[in-house]
């Protein structure tokens, strides 16, 4: 199997956990999704007449149902994240713009500051991804162009001693896709973009349309915190 295939199986499984349920973490209360979630439903008699006991908890939202919510309550660009190393899943709004580079936070202030779709960097979550240097990555990933090109990340140790880590990527072209999500629909091609650095492979995967927008990617953070899933609800 190619590698673009190998990717494109995982971009898969990660497009189907942002439609599946949310996790538990989902509901805390720092979050924009715990906000939105509706109060559990009040308690009931038992059919015996015994004491009342909670209700069973309602099933999680799905995407397009938290898309839907955070549409109604943020009048601000949304997209809806998900985390892979901890299953979960999340509305993020944006709080500050300078120039093409958007800042995207929770209530409790994590964050992912995403440049023209391309992630360059997070906070709050631990183990952050200090900044991303895509220039040359990204400018074959948003003209839709096989190539080869360089990127380096960056983090900050527990020492706060910075350590780049500069990797070699190679872009490459999948097929076409047509889908709708929030509302909107989107014509696009999948971007692959693998990176080898520091001993290790990475596959980022980009749905890229014609004028180089990026409604749905899954970028790689770094070692500790893996990938995340990022789709566009409202751009």
């Amino acid at each position: 199997m190619t590698r673009l295939k190998r990717n494109a199986a995982a971009f898969g499984a990660a497009a189907l956990m942002l439609a599946a349920c949310g996790s538990a973490g989902q509901e805390d209360q720092g979050s924009l999704y715990g906000q939105l979630r509706q109060i559990a439903a009040p308690a009931v008699a038992r059919a015996t007449g015994q004491a009342d006991q909670a209700a069973a908890p309602e099933a999680p939202l799905s995407a397009e149902e938290m898309a839907a919510r955070a549409l109604a309550a943020n009048p601000a660009p949304l997209i809806l994240v998900g985390l892979e190393s901890s299953g979960s899943m999340q509305v993020m709004a944006m709080v500050g713009q300078n120039g093409n580079m958007r800042t995207y936070m929770t209530p409790n202030e994590q964050a992912l500051i995403i440049r023209s779709g391309m992630l360059t960097g997070t906070k709050g979550l631990g183990h952050d991804l200090s900044v991303a240097e895509v220039e040359g990555t990204a400018a074959l990933i948003r003209a839709r162009r096989a190539g080869q090109a360089t990127r380096t990340n960056r983090y900050i140790g527990g020492d706060g001693v910075e350590r780049p880590l500069p990797m070699n990527c190679t872009v490459a072209l999948g097929e076409g896709k047509n889908f709708s999500f929030a509302g909107s629909g989107w014509n696009a091609t999948q971007v692959v973009e693998t990176c080898q650095g520091g001993g290790m492979e990475v596959q980022n995967s980009y749905l890229v349309t014609a004028s180089g927008q990026i409604p749905v990617s899954r970028q790689w953070i770094g070692p500790d915190l893996g990938y995340v899933t990022i789709q566009t609800i409202r751009p």
